[in-house]
């Protein structure tokens, strides 16, 4: 049973995309405090099911793959989401965004091309973006405040997906849980380097 508590706090994650949609879809100025809600908890479910599936020894391929690409379809219900409750605020930085787009179609592209998998590092400055898309989300759905904190998540999100980039050029082989494009470098170069358990 423990085996799968991983695999159920990604199905949870999964789960929440088409509530969220729903929600933005039939309920958009009523559902900001259950959209927050089910963001904090999907957090917290993907900080946890790495955390278990590192002390039970389930940290497999196929687990990170699937925690990979559910991660970004939950942030990107919830962008939407955003988009159809504040147009306004998130058309003003528009172009920047289509930036990201790009960036993160250039990753999936690069890593087919070169490995014949989709990128899976679960880099460091990807842990970082994420919480940056915590906050931003929290103040856009609920304050509808985009300001500074809204900028610094769209850099952060560009050099993030700089690194994945990087990391996916670096590599010799295909290889999930990469901290960073440094790190690639080292794997490339054949030398060992200690993981942090909490973030890898």
């Amino acid at each position: 049973m423990k085996a799968k508590i991983p695999y159920l706090l990604i199905l949870l994650r999964l789960l929440f995309v088409p509530i969220i949609l729903s929600l933005g879809w039939y309920y958009p100025e009523n559902s900001k405090l259950a959209v927050l809600f089910l963001m904090y908890i999907g957090l917290i479910s993907d900080i946890f099911d790495g955390i278990i599936a590192r002390q039970i020894g389930n940290q497999t391929e196929k687990m990170r793959r699937m925690d990979s690409q559910v991660d970004m379809l939950f942030w990107l219900s919830i962008g939407v989401y955003t988009y159809w409750i504040h147009p306004e605020i998130i058309n003003a930085e528009i172009f920047l965004i289509y930036g990201i787009f790009i960036m993160e179609g250039a990753c999936y592209l690069i890593s087919l091309i070169k490995f014949k998998k989709e990128t899976c590092t679960h880099a460091f400055l990807s842990k970082m973006w994420g919480i940056s898309l915590l906050v931003t989300y929290t103040n856009l759905i609920g304050f509808g405040i985009g300001g500074l904190a809204f900028k610094f998540c769209i850099t952060l999100g560009a050099l993030s997906h700089l690194d994945r980039i990087l990391i996916t050029l670096i590599l010799p082989k295909w290889t999930h849980d990469v901290p960073s494009s440094y790190h690639a470098w080292l794997i490339r170069s054949g030398k060992n380097f200690k993981r942090n358990k909490l973030f890898n």
